[in-house]
């Protein structure tokens, strides 16, 4: 089968693209023809070495893929023959990557896809979705009537949070820039702040804050937050320094929480995947601009990532055909 895959870290150069044998299939994996597979920051950080995980050569690269069931395991039941999937959580702490044309994933680990949804368009979703709903029900623990402030509401993760928090009921904030301010309303925000500009909050504070950006500094983020109040960084500033009052921190029972989905425990995937189906089959976060293209721009989408500036989703299909969906 094809695939793109390393055999050591290092820069982008480092994939390859060529013939690796079909999987094995255990008796609790499931076989799928990979329909498309999303290309995020943690792949390249894997792939270069800077996020260091277990690692099988040749490697192959992604971790969140869509397709088509061809076989089960003797074990898996939730699945069929035909059924279309996703996955979110491949390529990491041993499991092998899934940018090829077929990938052998555990059954705890993938997902239908709901009806009427486009396969690429949930592909392209998964990463960010996973992380907001995550980051509301379990880092969070939001709440209907809540208050979240989302730092950098027009990216990627903060769509996502942004139309997630106003599914439950969280009154929703969003710094962008003005340019996006009618599209993150029609998502479901209720206040909208230029992000150029410091956000100071008109009626009190907040009780949550997620800043996905990390331009923010740190206490402008703590200083917007009510007693008890949380602050999620799921980036860190440039400099990868901060400051704070430390009194007001503490006395005020404030808590700042670090998240990356790749530390994610199954059971909070699989929460998570609930979660974002249904949203999926309510017709949201399904509204990333895709950037499709084959395998062999594996490489350059990492450069790309690297460089900054990309606005749309990179997905890579192993059928070119799917490039003009």
């Amino acid at each position: 089968m094809q695939a793109a895959y390393i055999k050591q870290t290092g820069a982008p150069d480092v994939i390859q693209i060529g013939q690796l044998p079909l999987p094995y299939v255990a008796s609790h994996d499931v076989l799928v023809k990979i329909k498309g597979v999303a290309v995020n920051h943690v792949d390249r950080f894997v792939r270069s070495g800077g996020f260091q995980t277990k690692l099988t050569y040749p490697f192959i690269i992604g971790r969140d893929a869509v397709g088509t069931v061809i076989q089960c395991g003797p074990a898996v039941s939730n699945f069929q023959v035909g059924d279309l999937v996703w996955t979110n959580s491949m390529g990491y702490a041993g499991r092998q990557g899934v940018t090829s044309e077929y990938a052998a994933i555990p059954e705890p680990r993938l997902f239908k896809i709901p009806a009427g949804c486009h396969p690429l368009k949930v592909v392209a979703a998964v990463h960010s979705a996973a992380t907001a709903a995550i980051l509301l029900t379990d880092v969070l623990n939001a709440s209907s009537g809540d208050q979240l402030l989302v730092e950098g509401g027009a990216g990627h993760v903060g769509r996502k949070l942004v139309q997630l928090a106003a599914l439950m009921g969280v009154q929703v904030t969003a710094t962008a820039d003005p340019a996006d301010f009618a599209s993150l309303e029609a998502l479901g925000a209720t206040t909208l702040h230029d992000y150029h500009q410091p956000y100071v909050p008109a009626d009190g504070q907040v009780d949550q804050i997620v800043d996905t950006s990390g331009k923010v500094p740190l206490q402008a983020n703590l200083a917007c937050l009510k007693q008890q109040g949380r602050l999620a960084l799921i980036t860190a500033p440039a400099t990868d320094q901060a400051t704070f009052k430390v009194s007001d921190f503490y006395i005020n029972d404030k808590k700042i929480l670090g998240f990356v989905i790749s530390h994610a425990t199954l059971p909070q995937l699989q929460q998570a995947a609930k979660i974002v189906n249904y949203a999926f089959s309510q017709g949201l976060l399904l509204e990333d601009k895709l950037a499709i293209n084959a395998f062999p721009y594996a490489a350059t989408a990492h450069r790309r990532l690297a460089a900054g500036g990309v606005k749309e989703k990179i997905v890579l299909v192993p059928d070119a055909a799917e490039i003009d969906f």
